[in-house]
């Protein structure tokens, strides 16, 4: 990870790592357990305020904060399985034009029904 991340979850308050005689961070397992944390969370989507509510159990509003974090990976996963399908379907479409491919519009006929 490069310092000035590092530097900057502390300034924000998500990481608290020991310092040595001479000042320098000193990182333990549970403190790379945290980066990891907050890495994979940042993977997905999750604010930096938000991964602050997630390692806050005594955060207000913790659990909403959480379940709409669920609520909006649950809608991007739906969103990403609709392309994964409307991908492979191109794949192997005969036209030219996936666009003017009937069945291929089937996967945007919510997002065109006022068109």
């Amino acid at each position: 990870m490069p310092t000035h991340v590092l530097r900057h979850w502390e300034s924000m308050g998500l990481l608290d790592p020991e310092r040595d005689g001479g000042g320098r961070r000193r990182y333990r397992g549970a403190d790379v357990v945290r980066v990891a944390t907050i890495r994979r969370n940042r993977d997905a989507g999750m604010s930096l305020e938000q991964i602050r509510v997630l390692l806050d159990s005594d955060a207000p509003g913790r659990h909403q904060v959480l379940q709409d974090h669920l609520d909006e990976l649950d809608r991007r996963m739906e969103q990403m399985r609709l392309s994964r399908a409307m991908t492979e379907h191109a794949m192997g479409c005969r036209a030219h034009d996936v666009a003017t491919c009937p069945r291929f519009r089937q996967w945007v006929a919510d997002l065109t029904a006022d068109a």
